[in-house]
This record gives structure tokens, sequence and C-alpha cells, in this order.
């Protein structure tokens, strides 16, 4: 699917590379070798997103709890430092940055190789610093192949970054008349109604998890389940796969504790919503891309 955010993967991620902690620490004394901090899983902005290089990547270096490597960029390495553990006031002062800022809030203003790379620093720090110790011992674990692996000091287990897997699915009517099916869930406003969307569960398949929360949470049945594609999802940590699903029905039956309401839609009233009400949904998600695509307007 073109355009989705978050879907570029820029570079040359050199994994044989990131191993050898020496090509790490060598990059990291480089001049031209690139840093982008960030604070509390925040980009640091000022007009745009921070990239340091020399003394001032080096100063963010010397105070980040966290490094990783991103990618390679021809010959120049790209890190991301993690601040957290500072005030945001100093994180903001070593990066030069004038404000840090919700991730999301950046869709749609950047390239989507700069909006990925940041996406992919978000996740990687974010794991890391919810991964310092062991989920067998308990003892301290250390970072290891800059940043992508953690290793317990005491029995040597290694963690690597866990990415967990959801589905969202546009359901189709069975009927000649094209409608599909959206849901407003727990939470959402008066006119909040959007895709159905669940994890994939353990022993599933994304089709099957599909087939399951529609029922579960809807009452339908599906039949034929297509997949449309997927999108890197670094909220903290997901990958989420996009389909359309056909129903066998159109008897719906809510569950009442994740969805409190679900109707059918023709595609005039989801472009009526698209364009004139409260649209598809956030403007950086597979589902909002899914809903357009079915209602004929630009994806």
């Amino acid at each position: 699917m073109e355009g989705l955010a978050y879907t570029a993967t820029p570079g040359d991620r050199a994994p044989d590379r990131r191993a050898d902690p020496g090509w790490v620490a060598q990059r990291l004394e480089r001049d031209d070798t690139r840093v982008v901090p960030m604070w509390r899983d925040r980009p640091l902005v000022a007009a745009a997103p921070v990239t340091l290089i020399g003394p001032a990547a080096r100063a963010v270096l010397a105070a980040a709890t966290q490094t990783v490597l991103l990618h390679l960029d021809g010959s120049t390495a790209v890190f991301a430092a993690d601040l957290s553990e500072v005030e945001e006031g100093e994180a903001l002062r070593l990066a030069g940055a004038d404000a840090s800022v919700d991730l999301r809030g950046l869709a749609g203003g950047l390239p989507g190789p700069e909006l990925s790379t940041l996406a992919y620093a978000r996740g990687l720090l974010h794991w890391n610093r919810r991964t310092r110790f062991c989920g067998t011992c308990g003892s301290p674990a250390s970072s290891l192949h800059a940043g992508h692996v953690r290793e317990c000091i005491q029995c040597g287990r290694q963690m690597f970054p866990q990415v967990e897997p959801a589905v969202i699915a546009l359901v189709e009517s069975p009927g000649p008349a094209p409608r599909c099916l959206l849901a407003r869930h727990r939470g959402a406003g008066p006119d909040g109604f959007s895709l159905l969307a669940g994890f994939v569960e353990v022993g599933e398949s994304m089709e099957g998890a599909v087939r399951r929360e529609v029922a579960e949470e809807a009452g339908l049945t599906v039949g034929a389940v297509t997949y449309q594609g997927s999108q890197g999802w670094p909220f903290p940590s997901g990958l989420m796969a996009g389909f359309v699903a056909r129903a066998t029905s159109e008897a719906v039956a809510v569950d009442g504790v994740e969805l409190l309401e679900a109707r059918w839609f023709t595609r005039g009233e989801v472009v009526a919503r698209i364009v004139d009400g409260p649209g598809s949904g956030p403007p950086d998600s597979i589902g909002g891309h899914l809903l357009r695509s079915w209602a004929g307007l630009s994806a």
C-alpha cells in the first residue's frame, strides 16, 4: 500500500556490523556520525526534528542512557540517543531544541523516510528502556549489538525487540450494493465510528484473528479475508496488518464490551463522512487508508 506512514526502511540497518563493538565505538567517535536525540519517546525539534553531528552529537551521546544504531546512510552512521533520564529542559538544551513533540503529530509534515527513522528510533529506545531486567532471573540486562539485543548479566539470556501483531479489517456486506461496517468503540464519541481491529493471539493466523475479532465484537461471520498491506506501528511495538473481509450476513450483534454500536454504511455515506464529516480516522493509520481506498478517494 503506497503512502502509508512508518513503512519506509531508509538506509542499511547493518546487522553484520552492529554486532562488532569496536566498529560501533569507532562510528560513535566520527565527526560525520549523525545522532537523533529523543526524550521519553518524543522527538526534539527546532522548526524541524533535530539531528546532530560533531561536538554537539558527542555531548548528547555522553548524557544519553542508551544509544542505538538506526542505519547507515551511505557511509554515514545514524544513531538515536535517549535523554529520558534528564529533565526535559536539559534535554532541549543539549539538543539545541525548542520543544519535544508527539511523533504522530509530525505525520504528514515530514518525508516518509525521515518519519520512519524517527518511528524506528522511538520503538528501539522504548524497548531498551522497558527491558532493563531479565524476565527469567530478574538480574540486570546489558545492551549489545548497538541497542538491538539485551543480555542478562547473570544467566546470559538474550532478549530481542518484540513486535506485537494486530489486524484491522474493513468488513464488506454480502449484498450487491457496496456497504461496509463501521463501529463505535467504548470511549469513542457519539459519531466516532471506525473499522474493527484487534491483536493476534497465540497460535492464530492473521486471517484467523480477523474472523475471531469480527465474530466476537460484531457477531458476524466472514468468508473471504483478503490481505491489503501492513504498517509498522511503534506505539510502542505494533505491526498492523490491514484486510478486507466479506461478511456472510448483515445481522450485527455488538458485544457491548469492546463495541457499543455498529452499522452498515454505503459508499456515499462514507464519502460524505470523509469529505464533510468526522473524516476517516487518524491520517497516519492504515485504517484510514483502507477506508479512503474503499470509498474511491485518494488513499
